[in-house]
């Protein structure tokens, strides 16, 4: 994510993307069922939903009826994306905090996707569901075990698909992992790393461009996601942003397909990081020095495996430190890291006891979802955080056009995102174990893998 982002450098970044993907293969749209439309409906406009619904706009088989947000400066940012694309203008509704339910009720939508604050993902993704809507919503789904378990027993009751939109699934590299993975190389897993690593201060704060300089200000003062997402680090305690590490590792370990998450334990550093940066930024006689941020600065979870696997999840996030999704793939055969991009396999790495590039593995083995769209590498590198924008808009999609379960579902939509009010309680009592549900009532010893085996998505 860039540290600024304001509303010149978003439409000229959107205009690149669009010249990119207007001139991209055809090849980039699935070609299963290619005569439907999908109608969609956008809740969230923000500087996420602008993006997703940019890409939306590039897609032939996508109509954009309807979108939904509270905050007029964001929706006229979003008619300006879809203007620029030629599509039609959407119908829009920001009536208030409740509007979205217009949206769900429309008679013309096959699915919404959500892009709000994530406190408001569980009640717009039941709305949509219970009015017969399939769902893609951003991350995480909910954020209470109550909350999770409303969202697999209302997609069970509805048929209703409640699809994560966990983008860093598709990573190049991790889908390569995957294909090692599902091919031995590694042998039997035995440990996973994963984590948020990510100095997101200038995010939870004022970015600086706004009348309210400084770059300390959230809440209703703030801009973007610090008029929100503060707010949780002065709340609450925990890993409150799991799933873009276990997402990838969960495609890895087969959780809810073979394998399931059994229990965790979490531990936090004490709180430092937000509020000197407060100091910092605004110095020791701003009001915001006074704010009590509970949340500390790295929270560390381990989760054990049915099948015996371990895996650590790290939270770190109000630090000065460079971006790292700390992945670590370790079985009885070798061993991949990510920060050094480095790989040691038994019996095939040239020295023993001796890291070599990754980079050869990564050609060598990149999976049949990237090796399709080679003719297309460098324009799906333009389409949101090195392509996997495309790919996880590419699945929703394609799923709903051919009417079949998506490959990242409801069950995983729990099982990634109930990791933070288990993170939570396991620190609020002292860092005890705390058993995940399951969510999928037994299912996941029979369910079979899915993600990343269908040629087009």
């Amino acid at each position: 994510m860039p540290k600024k982002i304001n509303r010149r450098n978003f439409i000229k970044t959107t205009a690149l993307v669009g010249t990119a993907v207007s001139v991209a293969p055809k090849s980039l749209i699935g070609t299963r069922a290619s005569d439907q439309r999908v109608r969609l409906g956008f809740i969230g406009t923000g500087l996420r939903g602008q993006w997703m619904l940019y890409l939306a706009a590039q897609r032939p088989d996508v109509d954009i009826a309807a979108i939904c947000d509270i905050d007029n400066h964001m929706i006229g940012l979003a008619m300006d994306v879809i203007r620029q694309q030629g599509s039609p203008p959407p119908d829009i509704y920001n009536n208030g905090d409740e509007d979205f339910l217009s949206v769900v009720q429309r008679d013309d939508l096959d699915a919404v996707y959500i892009a709000t604050p994530w406190e408001w993902h569980h009640p717009m993704a039941i709305a949509a569901m219970k009015q017969g809507k399939h769902v893609g919503t951003e991350v995480p789904a909910a954020l209470t075990v109550k909350d999770i378990w409303d969202l697999v027993n209302t997609s069970e009751r509805t048929g209703r698909h409640c699809m994560i939109m966990e983008n860093v699934c598709y990573r190049r590299d991790v889908m390569a992992v995957l294909n090692m993975v599902r091919r031995g190389l590694f042998g039997e897993l035995l440990h996973l790393q994963c984590g948020y690593q990510h100095d997101i201060r200038h995010v939870k704060f004022n970015d600086g461009n706004q009348a309210y300089g400084g770059g300390v200000e959230f809440g209703e003062e703030g801009y973007s996601e610090s008029k929100w997402r503060t707010q949780h680090s002065v709340d609450r305690n925990g890993d409150l942003y799991p799933t873009h590490g276990v997402g990838p590792v969960s495609t890895m370990l087969d959780i809810n397909r073979g394998n399931r998450f059994v229990h965790l334990t979490s531990t936090a550093t004490q709180s430092r990081g937000l509020h000197k940066y407060i100091v910092d930024q605004g110095g020791p006689d701003h009001p915001n020095t006074a704010v009590k941020f509970k949340l500390g600065d790295v929270v560390s979870t381990v989760i054990k495996c049915a099948n015996g696997q371990t895996v650590i999840v790290s939270h770190d996030t109000n630090s000065p430190r460079p971006y790292s999704l700390n992945f670590r793939v370790q079985g009885t055969e070798g061993i991949w890291t990510v920060d050094n991009d480095s790989i040691y396999l038994q019996g095939r790495s040239p020295e023993e006891h001796h890291w070599e590039p990754f980079e050869p593995y990564q050609t060598d083995y990149d999976h049949p979802l990237w090796k399709r769209f080679t003719d297309a590498e460098k324009t799906i590198g333009h389409t949101g955080h090195g392509g996997i924008d495309f790919f996880i808009l590419n699945a929703f999609v394609e799923s709903l056009k051919q009417n079949v379960p998506p490959p990242i579902d409801v069950y995983d939509a729990a099982s990634m995102s109930v990791i933070s009010p288990l993170s939570e309680k396991s620190i609020r009592l002292g860092s005890a174990p705390v058993k995940f549900p399951d969510f999928t009532r037994g299912k996941w010893k029979t369910n079979k893998p899915v993600f990343g085996l269908n040629s087009e998505y």
